[in-house]
């Protein structure tokens, strides 16, 4: 594709007319359901310099953006996240432990164990300091 700064004589000599580069790209839908791609795709170290040249008329903000929406950072940052909630919840339950309550087995939210944490070091300070 063009861009504002590219002009016709930047493609290469075999395609010299935007037209017969982009010829089969209409029946693209068509050849996706057979598995077979009609237009030239750019493979390896020329896919990743075609990407690099697209996004250097971009700002910071817009290329960060860009890359955040690729499947692969959006799948990735799932993982990272999912790891951080599953050891924020072990900690909670860790904590929940070493607090005692009646029942003892007693389900209470991550408010209710940090204002009984709270509660039950202010009790244990007290208990040291008489």
């Amino acid at each position: 594709m063009l861009n504002s700064e590219q002009t016709e004589l930047d493609l290469p000599p075999a395609h010299s007319e935007p037209e017969s580069v982009f010829s089969d790209c209409g029946r693209v839908g068509i050849a996706e359901e057979s598995g077979v791609a009609l237009c030239p795709q750019p493979r390896g170290a020329e896919q990743a310099e075609a990407v690099k040249k697209d996004l250097q008329h971009l700002s910071r903000e817009e290329r960060r953006r860009r890359r955040r929406a690729t499947a692969k950072y959006r799948t990735a940052h799932a993982t990272r996240e999912r790891i951080r909630v599953e050891a924020f919840n072990m900690a909670f339950a860790e904590l929940r432990k070493l607090l005692p309550t009646l029942p003892p087995d007693k389900k209470l939210s991550k408010i209710e164990i940090l204002r009984l944490a709270i509660c039950y070091i202010s009790y244990l300070n007290h208990v040291l300091d008489v």
